[in-house]
């Protein structure tokens, strides 16, 4: 059944411009607003471990592509939408994903420079985290990468540099799911 819903997903990758999807159970919109700027849905997916469906991730950007490193390094406008459909999903595992998501995308030099403020944006996820929470991270030149928690903003990191780290969990090189990025990809 998961294969199938893959399958679906990767095949209706290419037509989220025009509709919205619907993946385990959790509307994909087509357009988000950051600052005041309209995103367009770029590509969502599931992010499995194991056999377990934990999250569904969305990324909006201002101009589609195909490119995690692009993306990653990109000085504009551009959000990733986490919709939580596991019980499995606690505070401590998503501060553990963080974590090791942050230890894959940055270099030790780099998480070294970026450690304040990486602590800074693990501690947004310090309140209990439940099915059906959604956290929002978006990034928006000069003012840093925002993240909101259920629609309440939780904070906000300063820094293209930190934008670059935090965007490349799930963009970059080695992903927390390599599915999930095809899929944020629209690929």
């Amino acid at each position: 059944m998961k294969k199938l819903l893959l399958i679906a997903v990767a095949a209706l990758g290419t037509y989220t411009a025009s509709a919205q999807m619907t993946i385990e159970g959790v509307v994909v919109e087509k357009n988000v607003t950051v600052d005041g700027k309209e995103l367009t849905l770029n590509g969502a997916g599931l992010r499995e471990k194991f056999v377990f469906d934990l999250y569904v991730g969305g990324l909006y950007t201002t101009t589609k592509s195909k490119s995690g490193p692009t993306l990653v390094n990109a000085d504009q406008p551009m959000a990733i939408t986490l919709d939580i459909v596991s019980k499995l999903v606690t505070q401590d595992k998503m501060i553990e994903s963080i974590t090791e998501g942050f230890e894959n995308s940055a270099s030790s030099a780099e998480r070294k420079m970026l450690q304040p403020r990486i602590n800074k944006f693990i501690g947004f996820f310090n309140e209990e985290i439940v099915k059906g929470n959604e956290f929002q991270i978006s990034y928006v030149p000069g003012k840093g990468t925002m993240a909101h928690k259920n629609g309440k903003l939780l904070g906000t990191i300063e820094g293209l540099d930190f934008k670059k780290a935090l965007f490349g969990i799930w963009l970059g090189n080695s992903p927390a799911d390599k599915d999930l990025k095809k899929g944020m990809l629209g690929s």
